[in-house]
């Protein structure tokens, strides 16, 4: 199993950061958590085709995690020889969200068909909504070919419901956290696992900012401590620090740079600790 940052950006544009994406591979399978801005660039250069991708997971539907989710859904059916429906799994309102994408996508979808003989019909996408359960009792979304998927509710309130995933192979486990604030949901996921990615938001430097809207975030987001705390309370192996606000800066050793989001999170979590760049790859278990 295998953990592919594709976008670790915030909503506020970064030429060095696309939005909220990530990939993991399984044997040859691909599943997609979020599809930010940026993301189809970030997935081919990852060497994925968007044809490959076999089911999308949506955290939640704030426009920063879902603004290519209609370049994913035009482009995997336009190059899919023939195209193949896709999967897509999201919290209750993602149903709709994408009927309004392919609403949004008619008028193009209308050239596409009469243009092409061979796309006799527009782009076939299936939604399942869901919630999630904090035992996993009915918060399975996949159990295939050894693959198994669960969602959990998550707080990022006042967007809701908002979910995270957990993917589980032959006991490796990767858990995608999304923006919330530590809940139920995340502690039940992140028992046991090997990683565990979560928005994280400085609030040292945030509450120091003037800016009401801007400090609004610290209201639905973890800060770095909740991530780490979260992460050891689920004795997780590596945290992923991820869609950070305000961006590192470029300089690692400087200020707000890599060393010392690290170093905050150290403070309440002793395992791996990481802050990745853009297509970083990372492992999931042994």
């Amino acid at each position: 199993m295998e953990l592919v940052m594709l976008g670790t950006g915030s909503p506020l544009p970064d030429a060095r950061r696309a939005g909220p994406a990530q990939l993991v591979g399984v044997d040859g399978r691909w599943f997609l958590i979020d599809a930010g801005r940026g993301c189809l660039m970030r997935l081919v250069a990852a060497g994925v085709a968007p044809t490959a991708v076999e089911q999308l997971l949506v955290t939640h539907l704030h426009s920063d995690h879902v603004t290519d989710v209609n370049d994913l859904i035009t482009t995997r059916w336009i190059g899919g020889l023939p195209p193949a429906p896709l999967p897509v799994v999201g919290p209750p309102g993602t149903d709709q969200f994408v009927d309004d994408t392919l609403q949004m996508l008619g008028p193009d979808i209308a050239w596409r068909v009469g243009h092409h003989d061979d796309l006799p019909s527009g782009p076939e996408v299936t939604v399942t909504e869901t919630e999630g359960t904090t035992d996993g009792s009915i918060g399975d979304v996949l159990l295939d070919d050894g693959v198994r998927i669960t969602a959990a509710p998550t707080d990022h309130r006042p967007v809701h419901p908002t979910v995270a995933y957990r993917l589980d192979v032959d006991g490796r486990s990767v858990v995608l956290g999304g923006d919330s604030v530590p809940c139920d949901g995340l502690d039940a996921l992140c028992a046991g696992a090997d990683v565990y990615v979560q928005t994280v938001v400085r609030d040292d430097l945030i509450s120091a900012i003037p800016l009401p809207r801007l400090q609004d975030v610290l209201d639905y987001h973890s800060t770095v401590a909740d991530a780490a705390r979260t992460a050891a309370r689920g004795g997780v192996g590596t945290l992923v620090l991820n869609h950070c606000v305000p961006a590192p800066g470029v300089d690692p050793d400087g200020p707000n740079g890599r060393a010392e989001w690290l170093a905050m999170a150290a403070e309440h979590f002793d395992g791996e600790i990481l802050l990745p760049d853009d297509l970083d790859r990372i492992p999931v278990g042994g």
